[in-house]
């Protein structure tokens, strides 16, 4: 019993083994290569765009602007879904030149992302944070990405007195790192008890920002900058505080899967004068996600969802703290993207009986990008 045992298992790995052999021996469907993307963009792109990115031959044939992918300053500022939109739709999708064709049905999804990753090592500076960095802007979290943008804001009391502020904001990129902001700002509100009005020009802000680290791969940024704003305001009629503000701060951002996002900000306001202003800390959050219309092709939405803590040492010597909640929603209004609209409402979570509800609002452009005329 024992010796048939032996021979039937004999037997049937001698089986196992042949039917092992014969699966080896069987052919497999052949793997699809990944796609060449130096190949592909020599072969379709490079006639306009130049072998080397600088767009020189598509300036001779053409005789118009042809960007430049080895300018980092240009190249790195915007994120691959925007040259891919481009790519895939052709010019007009971001009111371009219709010269620009579509490539989808010809190179497909895979082939284009190919060509663009080859296109992005025209550019060697890494200093330059990327575009996918630069986030959509919270109302009042700042940024941490260095940008080249202006726009207004405005703030104002929904169930209180009246009080509208207003604020021009104007923003200029230094280098692959650094920014510079001014900010001048107006308010109207009620005069109590006297009654009457008064507004005029508030107390002017200049600021700078640099780029600490920044990372692509990890999807996350951290600046520090500062603002100083001057007493140009009024300090009678509730214009401005009555003496130099310093406001340094740190900003950091994270991008999540799935177009999701995290911004926060840390800052402190440190009076000169401690008996005109008190000394504050903020914290700041933004949490958002970004969508678009027409299979990610056309207008993009990003509702998001901000909350701010002030911690304050008042003159008074007692400790305060308030929190706000800011729902929102930002939406781009023309086909380049370089215009947004933002609207939301400011809740008070603490000392609601005293502290109003407020709209907020702003237009942004990204001057960089076009001009106000352009990319409709």
């Amino acid at each position: 019993m024992a010796i048939a045992s032996k021979r039937g298992s004999a037997a049937a790995a001698a089986v196992l083994l042949a039917v092992a052999r014969l699966h080896a021996a069987e052919p497999t469907a052949p793997q699809d290569p990944a796609p060449d993307g130096e190949r592909i963009y020599q072969t379709n792109c490079a006639t306009c765009h130049g072998r080397d990115g600088t767009g020189e031959p598509g300036k001779r044939l053409y005789s118009i602007e042809m960007p430049d992918f080895a300018d980092c300053s240009f190249v790195t500022r915007e994120p691959d879904a925007d040259f891919f939109a481009v790519a895939h739709e052709g010019g007009l999708v971001r009111a371009f030149s219709p010269i620009m064709p579509a490539y989808g049905q010809v190179l497909g999804e895979d082939g284009i992302r190919a060509a663009l990753a080859y296109l992005r090592l025209f550019c060697t500076d890494t200093r330059w944070p990327r575009g996918e960095l630069n986030l959509p802007r919270a109302q009042f979290t700042e940024k941490a990405y260095p940008e080249d943008e202006a726009a207004i804001t405005v703030d104002a009391n929904a169930n209180r007195e009246r009080d509208v502020r207003v604020k021009l904001l104007y923003e200029k990129r230094i280098g692959p790192k650094s920014q510079i902001e001014l900010g001048l700002p107006f308010r109207a509100r009620d005069q109590s008890p006297a009654g009457g009005t008064s507004g005029g020009v508030g107390d002017v802000s200049v600021g700078v920002k640099h780029v600490l680290t920044h990372s692509l791969e990890r999807g996350n940024i951290l600046s520090a900058g500062a603002e100083v704003v001057f007493p140009s305001g009024d300090e009678d009629d509730g214009l401005g505080k009555g003496t130099t503000v310093f406001e340094p701060y740190l900003a950091a951002a994270q991008i999540f899967a799935g177009d999701g996002f995290l911004q926060v900000q840390l800052l402190g306001e440190i009076p000169v004068d401690r008996d005109r202003a008190d000394v504050e800390v903020q914290g700041r959050a933004a949490l958002g996600w970004s969508f678009a219309q027409d299979s990610g092709f056309g207008r993009v939405f990003t509702p998001m969802i901000e909350f701010i803590g002030t911690g304050g040492l008042p003159r008074a010597g007692a400790n305060t703290f308030d929190a706000d909640l800011v729902p929102q929603l930002q939406m781009t209004l023309s086909r380049r993207q370089h215009l947004m609209l933002s609207a939301g409402v400011r809740i008070p979570l603490t000392r609601t009986g005293s502290r109003p509800t407020r709209v907020v609002a702003y237009l942004l452009w990204d001057w960089f990008d076009g001009g106000l005329f352009e990319g409709w």
